[in-house]
């Protein structure tokens, strides 16, 4: 028995030493382990590497439009941004003892330990403020034994290497706020568009409350009771612990706080964003735009963008109901800068049956009849001038066709013989007429007299990328052969708005990095790519009200003043065009389908309305300029058949008094150009590649000419006695006779003259004698060159030196003289004054 014991005693006694040692050899291993934890450098815990989002703002740098970084929004802030309500609510609710601790609470952890061992099941809270930094920024969120003794331990290394502040700091910088919202500063703009630093105590209180659970506490889910009651829960925790007395309590309790209105999707102007986006993409590359932090100030005017999303969607509805038309675009640039002022990439980017997220402003659609002006604007720079006439007449423009559309034994569906949206031929028609009226049979007749490659060379200088292989087209690109962008033709029309100075159409005012550095800053890169006085005259043609009346009426949705406007409509209604201007502002509109179902109307009726409200729009904050006027003078040595005569091109001039040929001495007043009759098609006066040169010498050698010509010579044998004629026998022998130095006004002044010497005060009176042969009908006056006034009979005209500027000691007296046949004499005397 004795032994049994003494054997049962060194069993015990082996046990107690096993259980000793394995104590001490897990001890050991335990504080091996622990020591092993790759715990990062905590002085450097500010500089560890965090994936800020890059912001894209409007052109304020105040409306938020957008957050990259895969979705998820958080911005760095220092201590002193965050204000002190925020930090007060958030210790109050999180961890009131967190300036006393060091780093964990002993008492919640063993609390939290019972209660997940006996409790119910539901694992209990316990972390401190660096507790949960810890976890929210080192360590994964899977919960194990190992991770959460790694939790403890680390959270005591950084109490004793960082200050409460700055713990703090890190704390609220990384904390959850619901969704893809991270950091104090990013909730406190989404939720209440303020900086922390000026939130209200009741609004801080809110967003204390959010990080327990930020998806069921949601401002913006159902559960909005639970989020009010866990604020006052906040608030009480506050006045509990002394940070609030009672009266800012029952004020902060009693608070109607507002949340700023969810936006779909966190996005605003959504196609203009992903513009942006892929523009920075491509040039800075996907990481450093998706978590570098960048802050990108856009050209956007968020106003401006917001009225024309509203009414793009609004009108595109109408469109769908009545017309057939579901979709809409609208781009509006400013022709100064270049700068992209709206983006409106369909009616609705969320909606998903008209793929509403596909950005028909950059798509490459059919321009229809918008593409003419820059045809214009090609022969403008020629030669051509408003004046020059074409025949709008049936006309074959496939020279393997007779005259009358039919093959000669070829394809007969080669053939081309363009028509208008009313059937009508107009016949002459000037070149102002048939642009503001979009006349399509002169358009494609310009578009060969001004060359395809001039043409197509002058649209891409003003800005239009996509017609870059010539051999693809044919004459049909003047009425909308191609395929452009409404990003692109509202970039050039620009030109026309800012006098021939194009501006590269750009999203961005500036752009700069996570320290502050400017990357990239708007800079100025004018061009000037067309001539002043032919953007003027496009302008000039294009603000006719008249002239397009007739296609338009005169109260159409393309009246509004000091603007220029153009439409476009491609074959069977698929794209409808409006794309018009002031000097300050360019406003393009698309409607149509994105799958090109026809609708059942075109460009005005469809797109003009969008582009009537929004130009009206933006023309509040872009004053209406008015329109400089072009030098449309043309010297008589131009060719009567560019300056507006059809009946034929040799001309002679006459003096409209005596009836016989002008001369040098003819006042422009009595000249009258006689154009000899003589109709034919504008190939047999001008020869397309040299404009203002002699007209060709077979002109029956251009392939088009027959084709040209026999439209025009059968119109004419069946209109001809309607016009006035003039035959080459007509033309005097004589020179006129009236207007010769010998008949020119003799004038003599004698008051005031250079022997009396007048005192500035004294009043004076004019007095001269004449001789003329016909009465002397008016007489301007000039002192020292200055234009004082005019006068008529009976030539009366009194002053004083002292009401004339620019009087002096010696003075020039100037009178021009008229007479009635517009013979005219100039006389020169001195006056002196004291």
């Amino acid at each position: 028995m004795r032994k049994h014991l003494r054997k049962m005693s060194h069993l015990y006694k082996n046990a107690i030493l096993f259980g000793i040692s394995f104590i001490i050899i897990f001890t050991a291993i335990g504080v091996v382990w622990v020591s092993s934890f790759k715990i990062p450098d905590f002085k450097d815990f500010g500089d560890r590497k965090i994936a800020n989002s890059t912001k894209i703002y409007d052109r304020t740098g105040e409306v938020l439009l957008y957050n990259i970084h895969q979705d998820t929004k958080r911005t760095d802030i220092t201590f002193e941004e965050m204000g002190q309500n925020i930090k007060n609510a958030t210790v109050a609710i999180e961890d009131a003892q967190f300036y006393n601790h060091g780093g964990i609470k002993i008492s919640s952890i063993i609390r939290a330990t019972l209660s997940n061992i006996f409790g119910s099941g539901r694992t209990q809270g316990g972390s401190t403020i660096t507790q949960q930094l810890v976890k929210n920024t080192l360590l994964t969120q899977r919960r194990t034994v190992a991770r959460k003794v790694k939790e403890w331990v680390l959270a005591i290394k950084i109490d004793r290497i960082l200050s409460k502040d700055e713990i703090l700091k890190y704390y609220l910088n990384e904390s959850p706020y619901g969704g893809n919202i991270y950091g104090v500063m990013e909730a406190s703009r989404t939720y209440f568009n303020k900086n922390p630093k000026d939130l209200t105590l009741a609004e801080a209180s809110y967003l204390a409350s959010i990080p327990q659970s930020p998806t069921v506490l949601s401002p913006y889910g159902k559960n909005k009771n639970r989020l009010d009651d866990r604020k006052n829960l906040v608030l009480s925790r506050l006045l509990e612990l002394d940070f609030i007395n009672q009266e800012e309590y029952d004020q902060a309790k009693n608070e109607v706080v507002v949340f700023q209105p969810q936006t779909i999707g966190g996005i605003k102007a959504s196609h203009f964003v992903f513009f942006i986006k892929d523009y920075l993409e491509q040039k800075y590359g996907a990481d450093l735009v998706e978590k570098g932090g960048l802050n990108v100030i856009t050209t956007l005017d968020y106003e401006l963008q917001a009225k024309g999303e509203q009414i793009v969607q609004e009108e595109a509805l109408k469109n769908a109901k009545d017309w057939n038309g579901e979709n809409a675009a609208l781009v509006a640039i400013d022709p100064k800068t270049g700068q992209i002022i709206s983006m409106i990439g369909s009616r609705n980017y969320f909606d998903k049956d008209i793929d509403g997220n596909f950005n028909v402003a950059t798509a490459n659609r059919q321009p229809g009849s918008a593409f003419k002006p820059f045809i214009y604007a090609t022969a403008f720079e020629k030669g051509f001038t408003p004046e020059t006439v074409l025949f709008d007449l049936p006309t074959e423009f496939n020279a393997s066709c007779d005259p009358y559309g039919n093959s000669k034994g070829g394809n007969q569906s080669n053939c081309y013989m363009p028509q208008d949206y009313d059937g009508n031929y107009l016949g002459p028609l000037s070149l102002r007429s048939a642009l503001a009226q979009s006349r399509n049979i002169p358009a494609v007749k310009l578009f060969y007299l001004s060359g395809l490659r001039d043409s197509l060379k002058t649209a891409e200088d003003m800005g239009i990328s996509t017609l870059v292989d010539i051999s693809r087209y044919g004459l049909t690109l003047v009425i909308g052969g191609g395929e452009v962008s409404l990003l692109d033709m509202t970039s050039a029309y620009g030109v026309f708005a800012n006098n021939g100075t194009r501006n590269p159409y750009t999203g961005i005012l500036k752009v700069i990095d996570s320290n502050g550095n400017t990357l990239e800053e708007f800079n100025s890169k004018s061009k000037e790519v067309l001539s002043k006085n032919v953007s003027l005259t496009i302008s000039d043609i294009l603000s006719d009200n008249v002239s397009r009346a007739p296609t338009f009426g005169l109260n159409s949705m393309l009246n509004v003043p000091n603007t220029a406007v153009k439409t476009g409509t491609t074959n069977s209604n698929k794209d409808a065009w409006t794309v018009g201007y002031s000097p300050s502002i360019v406003v393009g509109v698309w409607a149509g389908n994105n799958d090109n179902t026809s609708m059942k109307k075109g460009g005005v009726a469809m797109a003009g309305p969008m582009w009537n409200k929004y130009i009206k729009e933006a023309m509040k904050k872009f004053p209406g300029e008015n329109f400089e006027k072009p030098n449309l003078f043309y010297d008589t040595n131009v060719k009567p058949v560019l300056r507006g005569s059809w009946l034929g091109n040799d001309s002679f001039f006459v003096d409209k008094i005596s009836g016989k040929l002008a001369t040098i001495n003819t006042p422009k007043e009595t000249i009258e150009e006689k154009v000899i009759t003589s109709v034919h098609t504008i190939l047999y006066w001008v020869d397309p590649k040299d404009v203002l040169g002699p007209p060709p010498l077979e002109p029956q050698k251009n392939s088009q000419f027959y084709n040209w010509e026999v439209p025009i010579q059968n119109w004419w044998a069946k209109n001809s006695y309607r016009y006035n004629k003039t035959y080459l026998n007509e033309k005097p022998i004589e020179l006129d006779d009236v207007h010769v130095d010998l008949l020119k006004p003799e004038i003599l002044i004698s008051e005031p003259n250079n022997q009396t010497i007048y005192k500035k005060d004294q009043n004076i009176s004019l007095i001269f004698t004449s001789n003329s042969q016909s009465k002397i009908k008016k007489i301007d006056i000039f002192m020292n060159d200055d234009f004082i006034k005019s006068i008529t009979s009976p030539f009366v005209y009194n002053f004083t030196p002292n009401q004339i500027d620019n009087i002096k000691d010696i003075n020039s007296l100037t009178l021009v003289v008229y007479d009635e046949v517009y013979n005219s004499s100039e006389v020169t005397s001195f006056f002196n004054v004291e």
